[in-house]
């Protein structure tokens, strides 16, 4: 049997990793700038991250939530108390859409409405209704583009009213800052004002917090930049650093029946496991306070750079843009052994591990303004 061949990759196999430091199987060093779409948040096999998961596995790795499992209450706990949401509610799941979905469809029950605004240039996933509310139409297969979604321009404030305004509406989803589009963020003018038209309309804000939640921003969520709380938030991608869990932050007006929602590996001991070390490392470490810090410190330094087109972010979640972005991506991974990523046709994305140095960002500088200067040696 092969692989269904579906994703471009680089002939690059990596076999260790500590910190921001990953090597791969011919001995070759990388600096990753990128933390596997940002799902690397405490950094490489971190002590305390594989001390609570081989400790657990030790004890059960697995039981269905047919079964009370204090774990997923601890979490709870804990992400509420850092996250500023303690009464909310929780909802584990495994992945980024598969929270997704489970939002929309807690706010199709909770006002008995279908139609729900996304935002131009969104990514919220790739299964049936998460897909739905993506901006990508190449991704989309007949199954999925049957569904109510209407799709308005980012900040376009008076396009969301109007739309809020006909009472049909169930949700609009907004991204807490847009990872795939190019690291565009909602002004707090437009969060503020479709959250109190939601409010006036009967339906939910839902805030996707999957690539810009768990501290990149420098604040534990994007959103906590202004004033709102939305209904519905959704978490993913650094939750667990690397072990799959997500999470669906209900508001307490939202009520909950028995059989509402199911999952089979959702909040699993071993995911509850990676991600109580995540909540706690975050904390123990002060790691939003240093991606506050070193994303500053970063966007500061790149600003000087007058080959840098634009530069867009809050702390360790960055987009530059520059011309033939593609072409020095490369040369930063073949040229200096730099993973970074792509966000649009012109953007290299930054989204490190929330524990990186002062050092570790000098030497990305560095490299960047070699290759942009076109003065590397091979």
């Amino acid at each position: 049997m092969k692989l269904f061949d579906v994703y471009n990759c680089y002939d690059i196999n990596l076999v260790n990793g500590k910190g921001m430091k990953l090597s791969d199987d011919k001995g070759n060093q990388y600096l990753d700038f990128y933390g596997g779409h940002g799902v690397i948040s405490i950094g490489h096999s971190h002590p305390n991250y594989m001390f609570r998961i081989e400790n657990q596995l030790h004890c059960l790795g697995f039981y269905s939530n047919a079964v009370r499992n204090e774990l997923q209450e601890k979490l709870a706990c804990k992400l509420g108390k850092i996250s500023g949401y303690d009464d909310y509610n929780l909802f584990l799941c495994n992945s980024g859409a598969e929270a997704n979905e489970n939002a929309l469809k807690i706010a199709s029950f909770h006002n008995k409405k279908e139609k729900v605004i996304s935002v131009k240039g969104a990514f919220h996933g790739r299964t049936g209704g998460a897909l739905s509310i993506t901006d990508n139409p190449n991704l989309s297969s007949s199954f999925n583009a049957e569904h109510n979604v209407v799709f308005v321009e980012m900040n376009d404030t008076k396009h969301v009213i109007e739309e809020l305004s006909k009472g049909d509406v169930s949700a609009v989803i907004v991204e807490g800052i847009q990872g795939v589009n190019g690291v565009i963020e909602p002004t707090i003018e437009f969060l503020e004002s479709i959250k109190l038209a939601c409010e006036q309309n009967e339906a939910l804000l839902i805030l996707d917090e999957i690539q810009s939640g768990y501290g990149r921003s420098g604040k534990f969520f994007a959103h906590q930049y202004t004033g709102i709380q939305p209904d519905i938030i959704t978490s993913a991608k650094g939750m667990g650093n690397g072990f799959p869990i997500a999470a669906v932050l209900i508001s307490p007006d939202i009520k909950a029946w028995k059989g509402m929602l199911g999952t089979t590996f959702g909040g699993n001991h071993l995911a509850c496991a990676a991600a109580m070390a995540v909540l706690e490392t975050i904390e123990e470490e002060q790691l939003m306070k240093n991606a506050l810090e070193i994303g500053s410190y970063l966007l500061d330094k790149l600003k000087e750079n007058k080959k840098i087109k634009a530069i867009r972010g809050k702390g360790l979640m960055i987009g530059l843009d520059m011309e033939n972005m593609s072409e020095i991506r490369t040369k930063l991974l073949k040229e200096h052994g730099i993973f970074t990523g792509s966000s649009g046709k012109d953007t290299l994305r930054l989204l490190p591990p929330l524990s990186i140095t002062k050092e570790e960002a000098d030497q990305f500088i560095e490299s960047l303004e070699c290759v942009l200067a076109g003065t590397c040696v091979a």
